[in-house]
């Protein structure tokens, strides 16, 4: 089974490609089961994301082609959400959904992974960042709001990396996300990215391992020709690390199958 559950639309104003694209692409590819999880509304940073007023149109877009293509592949329906204490909205959380991913991508307000905010980095202890960016993931998981993980290490995207032993870093994190029952995503943008690697590291995916952390496939696709992206290399490094099932959802409810 070929699982590819963190993907976009153009709703979030910087992707390309219909959703018919998308779904004619992964059904090319044999991907089984293919989940959109469009970055949702949130009263900040709008212009990356879904606006409130699209949440209805981005559900019909998406159950529209769930039927449409039921024969050929299992579509699902989600959201990844900013972890932003103040600025996420009941409204999502409370979406009935498949799912929803967790990510962050903000300390205190910088967008810490966006180009143009590449200044941010700049005269500041990167331990410290990194440290704080697994606080604001450790307290995500603790949240209990979420179902899946986004790319777990971002804040490694533009190499900036820290003297501390990364798995120190994020300890922590980690047994949060153990005791929240959260499944972690292998998500192939990092390969696209300066740092050049799958999200999570080899390293911090062999401490979920550890943990029995669940996992599941995302290309964070946001053209066509990421769907799909770098498959055979994630399976790859899953299956090196000990690994042999993924996690799917329904309806919020989780299923671990074999890939």
């Amino acid at each position: 089974m070929r699982i590819d559950l963190h993907n976009h639309t153009t709703r979030c104003n910087h992707a390309e490609g219909t959703v018919d694209e998308y779904i004619l692409k992964a059904i090319e590819l044999g991907i089984d089961i293919y989940g959109f999880s469009e970055h949702a509304p949130m009263d900040f940073d709008p212009h990356y994301r879904l606006a409130f007023e699209e949440m209805e149109h981005y559900t019909r877009d998406i159950l529209s082609i769930k039927e449409t293509y039921k024969s050929d592949i299992k579509i699902l329906l989600g959201y990844e959400v900013d972890y932003l204490p103040g600025h996420m909205d009941e409204r999502v959380l409370n979406a009935e959904v498949d799912y929803l991913i967790g990510s962050v991508h903000f300390i205190d307000k910088w967008s810490f992974d966006n180009p143009e905010f590449m200044g941010g980095w700049k005269n500041k202890n990167i331990d410290e960042i990194w440290q704080a960016y697994f606080e604001a993931t450790e307290a995500m998981a603790k949240s209990g709001k979420f179902d899946i993980v986004g790319h777990l290490d971002l804040i490694k995207v533009f190499k900036f990396m820290p003297k501390q032993d990364t798995r120190l870093l994020a300890k922590n994190a980690l047994r949060a996300i153990k005791k929240s029952n959260m499944v972690l995503e292998l998500n192939t943008a990092g390969l696209r990215k300066p740092i050049g690697e799958i999200y999570p590291s080899r390293a911090l995916l062999e401490e979920a391992y550890a943990l029995d952390i669940p996992i599941t496939f995302s290309s964070d696709a946001h053209s066509v020709e990421q769907i799909g992206f770098a498959y055979e290399e994630v399976i790859s490094l899953a299956k090196s690390v000990g690994y042999t099932k993924a996690a799917t959802f329904e309806q919020r409810d989780r299923k671990l199958i074999n890939f």
